[in-house]
């Protein structure tokens, strides 16, 4: 079971473009590709050495295989380990792979690096004038184009079908495109299917910026925008996978940036304008989207320096303040290219010789581009200790459940987008004397080798603290989930037995989840809306913070609804055919929560508990 603030379970669509659908199809009705392999053949490219390469060179080969590929696209890198494999699989039947960069802003030398960071075994030069990417008509990357011996092309899409979208990636493949082509040609027989969609992200044509007349244009009107909502994941060093500091780079993904605003994709914020009322909203407003759209409409003109706003500062150190206690990983940890999500848990003892309490805490991730999220928990029983040791990789693993002990108590948590709040005066969480912080800490792939060695940051109390805070998970363990069901409802009610006053509200479903709404009904009959997950996203959770306290007086009703599609429709659906889904701790189990963080009105002596305070069904 998984808590924590915002948990960012899969960045990598964050950057994605879904471009060209029309003209696949209507190419597709023909079953010819549109492109030009004459053209393609004299194409000048490029080297990471710098020296001149073209197609035509690997005439001794039968097969060729073109794939387009880019230094910051995350469905891009995610590919680069299995096209790796697939160029050692098909080399000895006469199959030769060539990587291309066509995208403007990344030169020669930057392919050359990203090709040897991702260990990349094929060859890739670099299309500076784009004349490959428009002889195949390339439209995103990755795009593959296979060639056979006279270069006709004969297929021409994506890799697989691991991406059923954009944003939403399959558990696995059930298609193999490229490989299915490949052997088809190998063998001298038709390829069955000649072009599929490729998602990914799109390969901009060179363009002219329009004048700095222009009415709306980057330095004047974009680069503030970008300031204030995006560059605070946008930029080097952290979770997004592309940078937004420069026109050159907002250039590069002005498309991008009108369609995922547009959407309300970006900035990531699921809860429902008018269902609570929350701090730290990231929820762009519509003269922003306007503006940004209207900008990429117009080809996306950079103005005069002059208007430009002076490059926004972010701190390098602790955000609050240097805390009181640090605690570090003792080692870093080594994260794997490809493969699988991991759950790594890390103890960290905290040597402290008398009770504490906390009232803030900032995790600060070694490596944001691999930290999905770190959840921290107090141990005081010794047993994360012992399951460290018994591992001989730094930490320990056990799934992505849990953390393989009873945990004494929590310390809240971390993903992108969160940013570290000290708790209302006069209220802490409990820290006793020598115990250890166990943090989980959620790593996810970016396709090439990775390390991490995160550090958390512990505030604690000044003043006397007379209320601590607490946790109510609203939820219930009678779960069915039947399947080919699109819209399978959970209805959970829990009455509140003492007066106590909510500061946060964290929704929590898996991968089968679509809604989720929470309200509390008072005894006098009113009815506040709590939150709101109308699109549910398993990949951003988030921490509701209230931005005034929420008084639940006793006999109030705390009443949860949530849907799920438990279809072969729902591309995130890990059973294929759908089963049924009951409770259960793994992402492939389903849970119905919303974990509600507060404090008694009255503070009560004694120990309530993990969580504290529990409500009844």
């Amino acid at each position: 079971m998984r808590r924590s603030g915002m948990v960012r379970w899969d960045i990598l669509g964050l950057a994605l473009s879904l471009v060209g659908v029309a003209g696949l199809q209507a190419a597709g009705k023909s079953g010819e590709t549109k492109s030009s392999p004459a053209k393609a053949l004299s194409a000048r490219l490029q080297d990471p050495a710098g020296k001149p390469r073209m197609l035509s060179e690997f005439k001794d080969k039968k097969t060729l295989v073109v794939v387009f590929l880019g230094t910051e696209c995350p469905i891009s890198n995610s590919y680069a380990e299995a096209l790796s494999k697939l160029d050692a699989r098909y080399r000895d039947q006469g199959v030769q792979f060539v990587g291309v960069n066509a995208l403007t802003g990344e030169d020669v030398d930057r392919v050359g690096r990203h090709a040897k960071e991702y260990r990349i075994s094929f060859p890739v030069l670099k299309d500076a004038d784009q004349a490959l990417a428009n002889a195949l008509g390339a439209r995103v990357t990755p795009e593959a184009f296979v060639l056979d011996a006279g270069r006709v092309v004969r297929y021409q899409g994506r890799i697989d079908d691991s991406y059923a979208s954009r944003t939403k990636k399959r558990s696995q493949a059930a298609s193999r495109d490229l490989e299915a082509a490949l052997d088809a040609v190998i063998a001298g027989k038709p390829v069955a299917v000649r072009l599929t969609e490729a998602l990914g992200c799109p390969i901009t044509r060179t363009q002219s910026a329009a004048s700095s007349t222009a009415k709306v244009t980057y330095h004047r009107d974009v680069a503030p925008i970008l300031q204030e909502r995006c560059q605070s994941c946008h930029r080097p060093g952290q979770v997004a996978p592309f940078s937004l500091l420069s026109y050159k780079d907002a250039k590069s993904w002005a498309s991008e940036i009108k369609t995922f605003t547009q959407t309300h994709q970006m900035p990531p914020w699921k809860a429902e304008p008018g269902h609570g009322d929350f701090v730290d909203v990231r929820r762009m407003p519509d003269a922003e989207i306007a503006t940004l759209a209207a900008w990429a409409d117009s080809g996306a003109p950079e103005g005069d320096r002059k208007h430009a706003p002076a490059p926004k500062q972010w701190a390098d150190d602790w955000m609050l303040g240097k805390p009181d206690l640090v605690l570090k990983t003792s080692e870093a940890f080594n994260v794997e290219a490809t493969g699988k999500d991991v759950f790594r848990c890390f103890v960290l003892p905290t040597n402290l010789t008398e009770d504490k309490n906390v009232v803030a805490v900032e995790v600060r991730p070694g490596n944001a581009r691999v930290v999905h999220h770190v959840i921290n928990f107090i141990d005081t029983s010794g047993k994360g200790r012992q399951l460290d040791q018994n591992d001989p990789a730094p930490g320990y693993s056990t799934g992505p459940g849990g953390i393989g002990i009873l945990p004494a108590g929590a310390l809240g948590g971390w993903a992108p987008g969160n940013f570290p709040r000290f708790l209302p005066a006069g209220v802490g969480m409990p820290l006793p004397k020598g115990s250890d912080v166990v943090i989980q800490v959620h790593y996810h792939k970016t396709g090439k080798p990775e390390t991490d060695q995160t550090s958390i940051g512990l505030y604690f109390a000044k003043e006397p603290v007379q209320k601590r805070l607490r946790t109510w998970p609203l939820t219930t363990l009678a779960i069915k989930i039947p399947p080919d069901v699109a819209r399978h409802e959970i209805k959970v009610r829990h009455t509140v037995p003492f007066d106590v006053t909510a500061l946060t509200i964290t929704p929590h479903m898996h991968l089968l989840g679509k809604e989720m709404k929470v309200t509390a009904t008072l005894p006098d009959g009113t009815v506040k809306n709590m939150v709101w997950i109308k699109d549910w996203d398993y990949r951003w959770q988030d921490t509701y913070r209230f931005k005034e306290p929420v008084a639940l007086p006793k006999g109030t009703h705390l009443d949860l609804v949530a849907y799920y599609d438990n279809t072969k429709n729902n591309p995130l659906n890990p059973h294929n055919p759908p089963k049924q889904v009951g409770f259960g701790e793994e992402t492939t189990d389903e849970m119905a929560f919303a974990f509600i963080e507060y404090v008694l009105d009255k503070e009560v002596p004694g120990k309530l508990g993990l969580f504290g305070l529990f409500g009844r069904r």
